[in-house]
């Protein structure tokens, strides 16, 4: 047996041997198994341990933690303790223990102000705990006294004078040097805000109050203070009252009712009783007596008038009246009536006026010229003051003295502006308020209030970052120019000779800094609250105060803040954040550390922070890693979820500012399960099943699957049926495929990725007990458009029939389903649009009734009926057919009906002219009696004289047997293109009757030649009807040929040219020109 010393605790160890002998050593042997060595406690403490003064009542406590290879133990049970105590009692130490291993710093709250503590720390693990550290120590920082000075007594010595006494504050609740007292006192029910009284040193504890009102009941506090501030002031209330003195004048003084032989006056108490009234003295002279000839007259405490008789009438009267006290009769308010009855009300004051001059920042003298008294003497006058821009008048007093032309007006606030207004009272009443004053602005005065929230951290080790927020606007009492920063060195904390270094009061602090050190004047801007303070000394202790000033001056001081140069925390954050998914629960982080110019010392590790985006609050976690590491794998994180992640690295005096957050998502898993699985509309073929979204989705979902079977197999089949239902916002399936009172088996899974867990459920076919039996008669009517259903009502089950449901099944599907719900309970009858069904194919349907049970027993099914629609006759194609062959024969006769009309009123207007032609009626119609003519195949221009309008009627038509033609008609001179014109004829203008005689003349002419054959055998003659001599236009003439017989005269009518040419005989009249060939 061997005994190996000095292993590690809790390390896995592996051992191998081998022999030695004086020629050599021989192999190792094979390794042993893996052994563990036992856990013990640690051997060291943790090292670096530094104290900082964290407030008044705490210490901030920093250290390294133990390295891994030093915890002897399992690292869950690994933690620290820390024990401290004040080295001035002998009372226990107090421990405080902190159980996360990685913990490198710790705050220590509860302790007293003003106090020196020691402390130690020990590290401990499952096993016990190790060895102490060395100790340190440190002290809180001074704060104000947390009680008041004990013994508070007054005794009023005077009308104006109180003498208060006190007792010095317990040593324990000073916190610090004390500096002073401070006595607080107000007018009860009088004074809105207490006033003050400083006594100076912590030696004095007495102190005589002047100045006081007489006879007034003060309230009165005392508490003490130390640079920091003030403490707490004494409690209860102390309640003493001035001694009593010689009342004040009364007040509103008036005479309301003046006679010839009589007046009434009415006064008010005095302002200043400065005691209790026991009554008031009236006298009363003419004005032009003896001074001393006065009629007096006392009345009680309670009489507030008095009428004096058996006056002269228009004489003028002075009147005197006093109060008393026990102290004596009060100095009298003098006042001069006449006696007349001619009064009036006054005239407003005028010339209003504020000098410049008497302006200040909290006051100002309003002078004026009073206006006529209205034959009353004025009694007081009233001002009224309004703050610009938008406050309201208030007054501000309305006892000034009568005989006053002038009145200061106080209580004001520095740098406002104001108008004023004055009224005089007389004996009848108020005059007009007098003309405004022009704007007036207070003067300016110093800041009110220190600058708040003072905050001074280090920013780096040579300077520290100060931070403030601006007095309010209220306190400013001018224009904010900026700030100055005042700051000193300070001695060790564990110097005795601090408390000597501290201030007097917080205004000799400002002065001893500016004398004794450094001051920063900050003047750029006054909404500027942050200033970097640098070229300190490291490891020196440092006071800083702040100060707002304008042109007056500065506020006072704000409270010192104490800051200890030399460390400071990392200025600038870890920079290349990379954050990558690496699973559905895992994300990795990188980074690179700040800047060395930004880390002011060694960093000695990272703080990570992560957390759900949109829920910072709820989902924040943070890790800490030391260094080396840059990397950490961020686990247990949700599927699919947007997180930010943000890193701030840290040295011994803190952590340095975050980074901006980065953004990083997991990878999508398989979703959870659906949040609820329900069925409804359950009948005995047909049901409808809805499931809800998954609470953790994990992805983006692609759909659900849907899988139901029979919890037992129906007449020996086990039918298992699967539904895919693709995407995320359809949850719901109607399953048309269920056997009557059988019990089913659902399954309901989401996927995003792959497939999640399986939410089940049983259910079970109708009818439901209780359910309503089944409707009877049901019969289908069918007409063109509708389909009307009848039923007779069934059997009610447990509870009355609530309404109907109709089923449907198409011949094209042959399943069952809903096809109309909602019917009410008293219908019996139900009509359907054949537009709701489809086409060709035919339905059967049947009727269930449904309860509270739910849907009861369906009705026989209907007999099948075809959902065909019945198309009006006017919709089939064989009716628009019909219609559109009729309407072409109605269009045809119409057209031929005009086309006989129009013949008929043409030979109609024939016989209308002057004369009738014999050639007319000589002439025999062929081809259903209509002439037969040669059309010119060429369009020329020629006037058409048969479309004018002249009353002249149309040339007769010829019949083809009652026309010949001769070669000889034609001119040999005609070259194919035009004809020449005939020596012996000419063209001639004549009327219409000259032309009905010549066409007379014409009809019994035989043709002589054949003018069809002529056109036939002349080919030059047939090709001039296809062409016309460029440049020339056709002669619109007639030509006149001689017979060759001598009996009676033939006549031809040769139709050319787009033109009739008639020749006539011997004397005929040659044809009018222009007439267009029938076309």
């Amino acid at each position: 047996m061997l005994e190996i010393p000095n292993l590690t605790p809790y390390t896995h160890y592996r051992f191998r041997m081998r022999q030695v002998n004086i020629v050599g050593a021989s192999p190792f042997s094979q390794s042993s198994r893996v052994i563990q060595t036992l856990q013990a406690p640690p051997d060291v403490a943790p090292t670096s341990i530094t104290v900082r003064t964290a407030s008044e009542t705490s210490l901030r406590l920093r250290w390294v933690p133990l390295p891994d290879s030093q915890y002897n133990g399992n690292p869950e049970s690994v933690g620290y303790r820390i024990r401290y105590w004040r080295p001035d009692l002998q009372a226990p130490a107090l421990a405080q223990v902190i159980n996360d291993r990685l913990e490198r710093e710790f705050t220590i709250e509860g302790l007293e102000e003003w106090t020196e503590y020691e402390l130690q720390m020990q590290a401990f693990n499952a096993i016990g705990a190790g060895p102490w550290s060395e100790t340190v120590r440190g002290r809180t920082r001074e704060s104000v006294p947390s009680a008041a000075p004990e013994n508070v007594s007054a005794e009023a010595v005077s009308s104006t004078q109180i003498l208060l006494t006190w007792a010095s504050v317990p040593e324990q609740d000073q916190n610090g040097l004390i500096l002073g007292y401070k006595i607080l006192f107000r007018a009860k029910d009088l004074d809105p805000e207490p006033r003050s009284h400083v006594v100076r040193g912590n030696h004095t504890q007495s102190a005589l109050l002047a100045g006081l009102r007489k006879f007034v009941l003060y309230e009165l506090q005392v508490l003490a203070f130390t640079r920091i501030g003030n403490g707490v002031p004494s409690s209860p209330l102390i309640l003493e009252r001035t001694k009593d003195d010689a009342p004040g004048p009364p007040v509103r003084l008036v005479f309301p009712e003046v006679r010839l032989t009589s007046v009434r006056i009415v006064w008010q108490p005095p302002e200043e009783p400065n005691g209790i009234i026991l009554g008031y003295q009236i006298a009363y002279r003419l004005a032009s007596s003896s001074p001393n000839t006065f009629t007096t007259v006392e009345v009680g405490a309670t009489v507030r008038q008095f009428t004096a008789t058996e006056l002269a009438p228009e004489s003028a009267y002075i009147f005197r009246l006093s109060a008393k006290t026990r102290q004596g009769w009060g100095e009298p308010l003098e006042a001069t009536v006449i006696t007349t009855e001619k009064r009036e009300r006054p005239a407003p004051p005028r010339e209003l006026l504020v000098p410049q001059a008497e302006v200040t920042a909290r006051s100002l003298r309003l002078q004026w010229v009073p206006g006529s008294d209205g034959a009353s003497p004025i009694r007081y006058f009233t001002v009224q003051v309004r703050e610009l821009p938008r406050g309201e008048w208030q007054t501000y007093s309305s006892s000034v003295s009568h005989e006053a032309t002038a009145c200061a007006v106080e209580r004001l606030r520095p740098f406002t502006s104001y108008k004023l207004r004055l009224k005089a009272t007389n004996d009848i009443g108020d005059s007009d308020f007098s003309a405004e004053t022009d704007a007036v602005t207070t003067l300016q005065d110093v800041p009110g209030e220190p600058p708040s929230f003072v905050s001074v951290t280090p920013h780096t080790t040579s300077s520290v970052l100060i931070q403030w927020r601006p007095p309010r606007d209220e306190s400013l009492n001018g224009l904010l120019q900026g700030y100055r920063i005042y700051y000193r060195e300070l001695e060790s904390e564990t110097s005795s000779a601090t408390v000597s270094k501290t201030l007097k009061t917080p205004s000799a602090l400002r002065a001893e800094l500016a004398a004794q050190s450094s001051f920063k004047t900050v003047n750029s801007s006054s909404t500027l609250t942050t200033y970097e303070l640098t070229r300190l000394k490291k490891y020196r202790r440092y006071e800083v105060i702040l100060t707002a000033y304008n042109i007056i001056g500065e506020s006072p001081a704000s409270a010192p803040v104490e800051v200890f140069v030399g460390e400071a925390a990392p200025a600038m954050a870890p920079q290349n954040i990379q954050v990558t998914p690496l699973t559905a629960s895992q994300l990795e982080v990188t980074w690179d550390p700040p800047p060395p110019e930004s880390q002011n010392g060694n960093i000695q590790g990272y703080k990570v922070y992560y957390w759900e985006a949109g829920s910072q609050n709820e989902t924040e976690k943070m890790k800490v890693l030391f260094l080396p590491e840059t990397v950490v794998k961020l686990k247990n994180l949700t599927s699919h979820t947007q997180y930010l992640v943000s890193i701030s690295a840290f040295n011994a005096a803190g952590d340095g500012p975050q980074s901006a957050p980065r953004q990083g998502r997991t990878h999508q898993a398989a979703p959870g399960t659906p949040s609820f699985l329900a069925f409804s509309e359950i009948t005995s073929t047909t049901l409808n099943v809805s499931w809800g979204e998954p609470a953790a989705a994990n992805g983006v979902l692609q759909g659900y699957r849907v899988v139901y079977e029979p919890l037992a197999p129906v007449q020996g089949v086990s039918k298992v049926v699967t539904v895919d239902v693709k995407g995320d916002w359809q949850r719901w399936l109607k399953v048309r495929d269920l056997t009557k009172g059988v019990t089913y088996f659902f399954r309901v899974q989401a996927r995003t990725i792959a497939y999640g867990p399986e939410l089940q459920a049983n259910v079970t076919a109708g009818p439901a007990e209780g359910s309503p039996g089944s409707p009877r008669d049901v019969l289908v009517t069918k007409s063109a458009s509708e389909l009307t259903l009848q039923w007779t009502e069934g059997n009610a089950g447990r509870t009355p029939t609530t309404g109907y449901v109709i089923e449907a099944r198409p011949s094209d599907e042959g399943l069952w389903d809903m096809f109309v719900k909602d019917i009410p309970r008293s219908a019996t009858s139900y009509t359907v649009s054949l537009d709701k069904l489809r086409q060709g194919v035919t339905y059967e349907f049947r009727v269930v009734a449904v309860n509270q049970a739910g849907y009861g027993e369906p009705s026989s099914p209907s007999m099948a009926v075809s959902a065909q629609v019945e198309t009006p006759f006017y919709e089939e194609w064989w009716f628009l057919l019909v219609m559109a062959l009729s309407s072409l024969i109605v269009i045809l006769l119409v057209v031929f009906a005009l086309v006989l009309h129009g013949q008929n009123r043409r030979y109609r207007s024939c016989g209308t002219g002057k004369s009738i032609s014999n050639m007319e009626e000589s002439v025999t119609l062929d081809n259903g009696g209509f002439a037969a003519l040669e059309l010119n195949s060429r369009h020329l221009n020629v006037k058409n004289t048969f479309s004018k309008k002249n009353g002249t009627r149309s040339p007769p038509r010829p019949s083809p047997g009652g026309l010949h033609y001769s070669d000889e008609d034609i001119c040999n001179k005609y070259n194919g293109a035009v004809l020449t014109e005939s020596a012996n004829l000419k063209e001639k203008s004549v009327d219409a009757s000259e032309s009905e005689g010549t066409d007379s003349e014409s009809e019994d002419a035989p043709p002589q030649h054949s003018f069809v054959n002529h056109y036939m055998s002349d080919p030059t003659y047939y090709n001039s009807w296809k062409r016309r001599a460029p440049g020339r236009r056709a002669p619109h003439r007639y030509e006149a040929v001689a017979g060759g017989e001598a009996g009676p005269h033939l006549h031809t009518v040769v139709t050319t040219q787009s033109a009739v040419f008639a020749p006539g005989g011997p004397g005929a009249r040659t044809p009018l020109t222009g007439f267009s060939s029938f076309v």
